[in-house]
């Protein structure tokens, strides 16, 4: 069984994150969103927030697994008898650190191959730290979450 691990904070998951977990899963048979405890990030919402929107979020794909992981991202794929890194490419600024993630953990595991998607245009531009940014401002953020996000977003703020 081909399994793919599609890591990071998600913070929140949006449409853009979606659209990557719905196209990676007709690619492989098993895809596991790993959901990153990251110490040094401020994260708006937990990690037992961030998983539980994740899976809500995801349910309809019966290939997706969503777990949480806090250590390194190699270890975790070994631990999940895991072949392949998913990483999203919204735009050129995302390549350079991308790459040499890539490159990193090559370095660190040369058993694991890094994968890249593009989204689909009309997600392109969403990124978890707008749709904080907007929703802390009082915006609109349906157009770019699921909106069980949408009413976990208005819960923090309120």
């Amino acid at each position: 069984m081909e399994t793919v691990v599609y890591p990071g904070t998600f913070d929140p998951v949006t449409n853009g994150h979606t659209d990557l977990v719905e196209r990676a899963s007709r690619l492989f048979d098993h895809v596991i969103v790993a959901v990153a405890v990251n110490p040094d990030k401020q994260t708006a919402f937990p990690i037992e927030t961030r998983v539980t929107l994740a899976r809500e979020v995801l349910a309809h794909i019966s290939n997706v697994e969503v777990c949480s992981f806090d250590n390194l991202l190699v270890d975790f794929m070994h631990q999940k008898d895991a072949q392949v890194i998913l990483r999203g490419l919204r735009a050129v600024s995302d390549f350079e650190y991308e790459f040499q993630l890539a490159g990193m953990n090559r370095h660190l595991a040369p058993d694991i191959e890094t994968m890249f998607l593009t989204p689909a245009e009309r997600y392109a531009y969403i990124s978890s730290s707008l749709v904080r940014e907007i929703a802390s401002l009082g915006g609109d953020v349906t157009p770019f979450v699921h909106s069980k996000v949408v009413a976990a977003l208005r819960g923090r703020i309120n």
